[in-house]
């Protein structure tokens, strides 16, 4: 008796260690995963977002100005710079970046169709005046019968040197058109001016070969000309070609980018573009 008594009092022991063990695990795995939880939402919450955003200058020293702000609200930003207008696009498409800022709305109408992206528009910053620029000349009046003209090689930016030469009373063009014209659009041209289409970069470069280069703002800063003191004549505060903050419809609504957004179009962000260009560059907001 005292024998199967032992062995009950034994099996009793090993059940309830084993339940004990069983629900001392139990609540282990609970411990862990409520932890593992909790670090997740501590990394959401302490641990800063990262954004990689694609640049080119000036849109570049904007955006490095902005970080900080960004780093207090919780958006640790890379600003990755490119020195053409194709990767930017590109890079956004395949996710290699997570938004960019170079461009305007009909240059991103004519890569998403060329390419079949679907990028957006997030919203507008600023506008940067195209300008006339010369090495040979120093007013339009002076611009010679079979003179010249260096011209942007993509289709909006060409079109829309020739919009600002047209406005010049240069030369006209088919009102059917549009933004994106091309020198066979042309169907007045008075003095016979030849065109030379460029890489929109290598512009600046072309200014010792031809009689005038129609630049990028954001090339002719590069090269250390100024829009409102070196340009023959700019496109006024009017111009449609918005530069503008671009993503993917997938991120365009994230908390991250709007916060970009916003720090974008903040009053801090109107004052430093207006001190550091004056004029260069006009806000939008």
């Amino acid at each position: 008796m005292k024998k199967w008594s032992l062995t009950l009092l034994t099996l009793v022991l090993v059940l309830v260690v084993s339940a004990c063990g069983s629900n001392g695990d139990k609540g282990a795995n609970n411990t862990a995963g409520n932890s593992s939880a909790a670090g997740s939402e501590n990394t959401q919450t302490d641990k800063p977002v990262k954004l990689v955003v694609g640049a080119t200058s000036p849109h570049a020293d904007i955006l490095k100005h902005i970080a900080p702000a960004l780093k207090e609200e919780g958006i640790e930003l890379e600003v990755k710079e490119f020195s053409d207008y194709v990767q930017p696009n590109v890079q956004v498409f395949e996710k290699q970046l997570d938004a960019n800022y170079f461009q305007h709305q009909p240059y991103l109408d004519e890569q998403n169709k060329q390419n079949n992206f679907d990028l957006v528009s997030v919203v507008g910053v600023h506008v940067e005046p195209f300008g006339a620029y010369s090495k040979k000349i120093k007013s339009k009046d002076e611009i010679a019968d079979g003179a010249t003209i260096a011209i942007p090689n993509d289709a909006t930016n060409g079109g829309r040197a020739l919009l600002l030469l047209e406005k010049q009373g240069l030369v006209k063009l088919n009102p059917d058109a549009g933004v994106t014209a091309t020198s066979k659009d042309i169907t007045e041209n008075p003095k016979n001016l030849k065109f030379k289409e460029v890489d929109a970069a290598m512009l600046p470069r072309q200014l010792d070969e031809v009689d005038l280069a129609l630049i990028n703002t954001n090339y002719a800063l590069k090269a250390d000309l100024n829009p409102m003191t070196d340009a023959l004549f700019i496109e006024d505060k009017d111009s449609p070609y918005t530069n503008i903050l671009v993503s993917r419809p997938d991120n365009k609504d994230s908390d991250a980018i709007q916060k970009l957004a916003k720090a974008l179009t903040s009053d801090d962000t109107k004052k430093f573009i207006e001190d550091t260009y004056k004029g260069a560059l006009v806000p939008v907001f």
